[in-house]
């Protein structure tokens, strides 16, 4: 990794206290946020950079000038209170919070990690006030506190930041039409126009026409300037003040990447060949010592036209951290060779999708502007009139599904699952029930990756969909048995098919024995005491591991790839438990409405012990968060013995590093 350094407090510190015009002090301060969200970002090894350029110096003006920041992260009744709703920019909203000194020096450097600050906002960060990741939901939030105050007598103002492309979501426009209906005077809405979505702009995804009209037409007070002059930020804010009838939008144009100039759009879409790279991930040492450079050579500039002496810069210590990281991972290299070697499960479904596609010709993607992540991109180029760009808009996306199924055709219906089970339940559940067939991509699924945080981590789907009478739930473990598990919900299934996709790689091949038969699973490790049914590149993983570490204590522990989750072959399955005494399930989901809850109505009368997510999910690297819910191999191995042998002194087995 690449010398990291950061700006420390006191140097934000000695800015904001310079006898110098404000609008250049802030200017500076943003790009001292920038440089160190950047560092952050590559510290943590990913993150959202353009989001958070482009928004930088909104921002600023509002944390450092404009808003009433002396009780932020307290809960004085009558603080102004700021958040963001699209949340892909908190690597810089947790910057800014970092040099107002909310967040101390140790929990910054932690972006991402179990114990520091959550890849998208969550309350339980000092000067959050708001959980968010999930789009659209920010206005309406707003709406209530707004209300709350006005109700409880406090006093203070509400600021939300939206994305432009955010406005996609139909929940916004209830919100706006019933803050204008409350004429909620304090509500204030900034749009970070930057006119770019995750990867594409904003107008070839789905157009959102006039911005200002749109607010005004829904009863609000609308101004509109450009999103990186503080002059001009200042000026709409004073208008604002003398609004007391409606809320108030400011549509602040801005750009994506904004201050490094191979990031700002629209060179970096250009040379990204229509597609835009900085929306999501770090960057690579080149390009991360290139911005590094860039933000330190203008942050010299401007700190001399202040008067003031060059940066102090402080390094970002990474070694103890690092090691932290790397605690799991000799175990988990068991048994694999070199994941360069290795296919991605979603790779392995997008090629397959294309093949399908040319042999299909009723078959129809959609896409709610997430196409590189889910890999339909190379449908969309294939097959581009039966590609269906949806947006920022799962409802409307499965609603249009459920349409296009009725005459005919078979839509594949692409989302991360976390949004798609569960914010557009109510429109599967009306499709489901007219009978037509749908395919439903579950990208995203499980625990891991766990950096996003909990808005991003989809451990409710399988129970949401369940309960839907035909709806077959598959989740793959390898790129072989993806390919096969789509070819048949294409070709073969009768009912509505919800595929759940891991994003990531196991860190290991996982081999599977013969052909794809419905209902069955493969045995992958023999062992006479006791099975273990697990689904998915990582939780297998982590269930050979323990097997694996079992046999050093004498315990024989078989272990079962299941991909159907809730269809099963009841012969296949009475004959893979009746010679063992003890049934386990592993779930990458929360205990409750998975595979274990599955197969303990299939068993009936026999005893099935579920290991799935408890609580909350961990925020992290992927062995922190194995390891904080006790699903890592060394960690699981120690919980099944329990059970087993009945040796409680197993729980000092191992040092549970997870995996």
């Amino acid at each position: 990794m690449a010398d990291l350094h950061l700006i420390p407090k006191s140097e934000f510190d000695r800015v904001r206290a310079a006898d110098a015009d404000r609008d250049d002090r802030l200017a500076a301060l943003a790009d001292m946020c920038r440089l160190n969200a950047l560092v952050a970002v590559k510290r943590a090894g990913s993150g959202h950079l353009g989001s958070s350029f482009s928004a930088m110096d909104v921002v600023t003006f509002l944390l450092f000038d404009e808003l009433d920041t002396a009780n932020l992260g307290w809960e004085h009744p009558d603080r102004d209170v700021y958040f963001s709703s699209k949340g892909h920019d908190v690597p810089g909203l947790y910057a800014a919070l970092f040099a107002l000194g909310v967040i101390p020096k140790e929990r910054f450097l932690r972006l991402r990690r179990h114990g520091g600050l959550d890849g998208h906002p969550d309350v339980g960060i000092p000067g959050i006030e708001a959980n968010s990741g999930s789009l659209g939901m920010g206005i309406s939030k707003g709406r209530g506190i707004a209300w709350a105050k006005r109700h409880l007598g406090r006093g203070g103002r509400v600021v939300v930041m939206t994305g432009d492309g955010e406005l996609q979501e139909g929940q916004n426009y209830e919100g706006l039409q019933a803050a204008a209906q409350e004429r909620l005077a304090d509500l204030t809405v900034v749009v970070d126009c930057n006119e770019l979505q995750s990867d594409k702009p904003t107008d070839e995804i789905v157009s959102l026409g006039e911005l200002e009209e749109r607010f005004r037409a829904f009863g609000w007070h609308v101004e509109s300037c450009d999103g990186h002059d503080t002059r001009a930020l200042r000026e709409a804010f004073a208008s604002f003040r003398d609004v007391h009838d409606r809320p108030q939008a400011l549509v602040a144009r801005t750009i994506k990447g904004k201050g490094v100039s191979f990031m700002e759009h629209p060179v970096a879409l250009v040379e990204g060949g229509g597609t835009y790279r900085w929306h999501a991930g770090a960057p690579d040492d080149e390009s991360f010592e290139r911005a590094f450079s860039e933000l330190v050579e203008r942050l010299g500039s401007r700190l001399a036209a202040l008067g003031l002496d060059p940066l102090a810069l402080e390094p970002a210590d990474v070694a103890a951290d690092r090691s932290e990281i790397l605690e799991g991972e000799p175990e988990s290299g068991a048994g694999m060779g070199p994941k360069a070697t290795q296919e991605y499960v979603v790779d392995a479904y997008g090629a397959e999708l294309v093949r399908l596609g040319a042999e299909h010709e009723h078959l129809v993607v959609l896409d709610a502007d997430l196409a590189s992540d889910c890999r339909v991109r190379a449908f969309e180029l294939a097959f581009p009139e039966r590609f269906l760009e949806c947006g920022i808009a799962e409802q409307d996306m499965v609603s249009a599904a459920a349409g296009l199924a009725r005459q005919g055709l078979l839509p594949v219906v692409n989302s991360f699952a976390s949004f798609l089970a569960s914010r557009a339940n109510e429109q599967i559940y009306n499709q489901a029930s007219e009978g037509a067939r749908v395919i439903y991509a579950l990208h995203y699924a499980g625990l891991i990756p766990a950096g996003p945080g909990k808005s991003h981590q989809s451990l409710r789907d399988i129970s949401l969909l369940g309960a839907l009478p035909n709806v077959a739930i598959v989740q793959p473990a390898s790129p072989e048995e993806t390919r096969a598990l789509l070819r048949w919900a294409v070709e073969e299934a009768v009912e509505n098919v919800a595929i759940r996709l891991a994003i990531g790689l196991s860190p290991r091949r996982i081999e599977l024995p013969g052909e794809l038969e419905p209902g069955r699973g493969s045995l992958l490790r023999e062992g006479s005491q006791a099975i273990l049914f697990a689904y998915g590149p990582v939780m297998l993983h982590e269930a050979l591991t323990a097997s694996e570490r079992l046999v050093e204590r004498g315990v024989e522990l078989a272990v079962a790839n299941m991909p159907w989750l809730n269809r099963f072959d009841s012969a296949w399955l009475a004959e893979s438990v009746s010679r063992r005494e003890h049934v386990f399930v592993l779930e990458d989901h929360a205990p409750v409405g998975g595979l274990g809850d599955a197969i303990r109505r299939e068993l009936a009368g026999r005893s099935v012990t579920v290991f799935g997510v408890e609580g909350w999910p961990a925020c992290g690297t992927p062995w922190e968060a194995l390891r904080a819910h006790g699903l890592g191999g060394a960690s699981l191995g120690a919980r099944i013995l329990r059970y087993v042998s009945g040796d409680r002194a197993s729980s000092e087995w191992h040092s549970d590093p997870g995996t």
